[in-house]
């Protein structure tokens, strides 16, 4: 009797396509900012009035939420600023956006087991494999 052999985990070919990481204790998720966003008159941003408030969000649902502008301004107002959004895919070139971490004193003796995910990419992979078949 054969046992099934058990899928321990799908390796992504491009790693940092993704959105979010679980693949340890350490869980990351990319990030982006609204408030840059508005800052830099971003051609992705629409908004829309609803209720008497204005409300602003990305046609290209790098986020998926739509915020309330006024907030988003008085908050870029305090200290720390309006913060970050999780990114629901992959962001765009002129997007401010970085991965945010979490848990990290969970990090095993190995530090990290994905490293490529926190390549930001624009554009293209940050490098090629090239497999050449043994010459005979």
């Amino acid at each position: 009797m054969q046992r099934p052999l058990k899928v321990i985990q799908e390796l992504p070919l491009r790693p940092q396509d993704e959105t979010e990481c679980r693949r340890c204790d350490v869980h990351c998720d990319k990030v982006v900012y609204p408030a840059a966003c508005v800052d830099g008159s971003c051609p992705f941003l629409y908004a829309f009035e609803e209720h008497g408030r204005t409300y602003v969000g990305c046609m290209q649902k790098v986020y998926e939420v739509e915020i309330d502008l006024e907030l988003l301004r008085e908050a870029q107002g305090e200290r720390n600023g309006f913060g970050a959004v999780k990114a629901r895919r992959q962001p765009l070139p002129m997007c401010r956006a970085e991965v945010s971490s979490c848990y990290e004193n969970r990090t095993g003796e190995i530090g990290c087991v994905n490293p490529e995910y926190f390549e930001l990419p624009q554009g293209s992979p940050a490098f090629r494999v090239i497999a050449r078949p043994p010459v005979d």
